[in-house]
């Protein structure tokens, strides 16, 4: 379908320009960085939707993608970012949930650090009442994951206990955040008291250093013994053992990142003797339909508390699109504290 039939919704009723703004990834240094650059709009099909982005957010699979460790799927755009916030501008042919001006947040497998971006229509949903669209942005890409992993994977339910590791991150603010509006018993670690006491602040019950405290004596000690019954891990690496001796009998540990590296040597036994249950997943491969069912789950379940004022995103900085790269080296310092937003 050509873009060139389609006009903007901001009163003009110009034509979408065909040139667009993005950053690329450059590699004319010794390490890949971060540029402005110009590309043309994207084309999109019959299920897509034309975004003009206001904003979008920084996470660390785009880091991975710069350092050449995450690779977009085939047919995905090679522009870095997973998640935005904007206007709709055009619609495909075969979609009728959303019109031109409807004013929306989305995950897509990449375009979306750009002026413009396709985004599949059934990976769309509506922002939230009451927030703009920098907090809007920071919604899709830990929202999708947190409720894909926690919620469809594991199962975890009301009276449960949750152990999430890396709890200031925007998975783990999530995570903390989403867990306690269900009614579960969140544990979390974090790398200093003031990053401990943030977890808290966002409904955290405990809230563990891990630089000064052993997360698995700690874990034991406040249930009695018996661990956790589901752990989310970002961390792989030694984490691997450690989660095996802090969970509960059949519990579930889902992996989702390796900031301590993806290899581990570990003793199996207690996953046959505590009959526990070891997930990984990725989301950004999988396949629309997968992701459009998250999207309506989300939309029916968790927006309404977003709306009540129960959840609400965390922001640590909002940068202009063209200072992508400062945003990714916050990330990389990992002094933050919740998501950094890009403006476009």
């Amino acid at each position: 379908m050509s873009r060139s039939n389609f006009s903007q919704t901001d009163g003009s009723h110009a034509e979408i320009p065909k040139r667009m703004q993005a950053i690329e990834i450059k590699n004319d240094r010794k390490d890949p960085y971060l540029a402005m650059t110009e590309e043309d709009v994207p084309a999109f099909g019959a299920e897509d939707v034309l975004v003009r982005v206001r904003a979008c957010g920084v996470n660390r699979p785009d880091l991975m993608q710069v350092a050449g460790m995450y690779p977009p799927p085939p047919g995905a755009s090679p522009i870095v970012g997973l998640e935005l916030a904007g206007e709709i501008v055009a619609v495909g042919a075969d979609v009728t949930e959303w019109r031109v001006g409807d004013e929306v947040c989305g995950l897509v497998t990449g375009g979306a650090y750009a002026q413009y971006a396709t985004v599949p229509a059934a990976q769309c949903l509506p922002i939230p009442k009451g927030l703009n669209m920098v907090q809007a942005a920071a919604l899709p890409e830990t929202f999708f994951t947190v409720w894909h992993n926690l919620f469809d994977k594991a199962g975890l339910k009301a009276g449960e206990t949750l152990l999430v590791h890396g709890g200031t991150s925007g998975i783990g603010t999530t995570a903390i955040q989403m867990a306690k509006a269900m009614g579960v018993t969140v544990m979390t670690t974090a790398g200093s008291d003031e990053k401990c006491q943030a977890c808290r602040d966002l409904g955290a019950d405990i809230a563990i250093n891990y630089k000064t405290q052993d997360f698995v004596e700690e874990v034991k000690a406040a249930t009695d013994g018996n661990g956790a019954n589901v752990i989310l891990d970002m961390v792989g690496g030694d984490y691997v053992s450690r989660n095996f001796k802090a969970a509960a009998f059949e519990a579930r540990i889902l992996v989702i990142a390796f900031l301590n590296g993806p290899k581990a040597e570990t003793n199996f036994t207690p996953l046959l003797m505590k009959r526990l249950t070891l997930m990984g997943s990725t989301l950004r491969a999988q396949p629309v339909a997968s992701k459009g069912a998250i999207a309506q789950n989300l939309r029916k379940t968790v927006w309404p508390l977003i709306e009540a004022g129960k959840i609400a995103p965390v922001i640590y900085k909002t940068l202009p699109l063209s200072d992508a790269e400062d945003g990714h080296a916050i990330l990389k310092g990992g002094a933050h504290v919740g998501k950094v937003i890009l403006e476009v």
